[in-house]
């Protein structure tokens, strides 16, 4: 004689009733998200500019996390050490155009160099364009220059000397980006002129090479006659390239 279950008949109807309940809230949550995908193709199709600002985001949320880096190409701007001539006063925007000419450098970089160099002189009670200048005499404007002593980039910074001084961004090798080395090596110049007694032309002979220097070989005079140039320059004068 078969046994009969008297708690079965509920139990199979409450588990049809879930399953069919599953079964439509499943369905309905699918068919949502599939009228919202189709409403938002539709969204930007009919507004381009909104499809490009979405595929935008995606990438930059692509790159932020590393996937696909491969193949995804990089915005790389940001990092690039330029300026727009227009975002310089007239004066600024003058000189850089005229180091680009002498010098042959394109003048976006050397107009962040002439920005900073503002900024610099600000912070360490120097002349803008003295410091141009020390940098045009010292590198010719060419951020990776490296003497036989081992004087690097721009300013032409003895970097083993003053390596604590690139602690602060990451290391040594930041004596290779052009806006790093400028800050230290202006540091460097107005410690040589405090350490000179404020003299400008004993200053820029320890830059040189400490208290060894005896003879400058005109060092001197031609950071001079070039500030002297870029003083006429950003004043509206027509200096010749020499």
């Amino acid at each position: 004689m078969p046994l009969h279950c008297t708690w079965c008949p509920p139990i199979r109807t409450v588990l049809r009733d879930i399953a069919q309940g599953l079964f439509l809230v499943t369905h309905s949550g699918l068919a949502m998200v599939g009228l919202s995908a189709a409403a938002v193709v539709m969204a930007l199709w009919w507004h381009p500019q909104g499809l490009h600002m979405a595929e935008e985001a995606l990438f930059n949320w692509l790159r932020d996390r590393q996937v696909l880096i491969t193949w995804l190409p990089q915005n790389t701007a940001d990092r690039a050490t330029a300026v727009d001539l227009k975002d310089l006063p007239r004066s600024q925007a003058a000189v850089a155009i005229w180091l680009g000419q002498k010098y042959k450098i394109a003048p976006e970089p050397l107009a962040a160099l002439v920005a900073e160099a503002h900024v610099l002189a600000k912070r360490h009670k120097l002349a803008p364009h003295l410091i141009l200048a020390v940098m045009a005499i010292e590198s010719n404007f060419h951020p990776y220059v490296q003497s036989h002593a081992g004087a690097q980039g721009l300013m032409q910074v003895m970097t083993t000397i003053h390596a604590k001084r690139y602690e602060a961004y990451g290391g040594k090798l930041a004596a290779f980006d052009p806006i790093t080395n400028l800050r230290v090596g202006v540091a460097v110049l107005a410690d040589s002129i405090k350490l000179k007694g404020g003299s400008l032309e004993d200053g820029l002979r320890f830059y040189l090479g400490g208290d060894a220097v005896t003879e400058d070989g005109g060092y001197v005079a031609k950071v001079q006659a070039e500030q002297a140039r870029l003083d006429q320059v950003a004043a509206g004068v027509s200096v010749p390239i020499q």
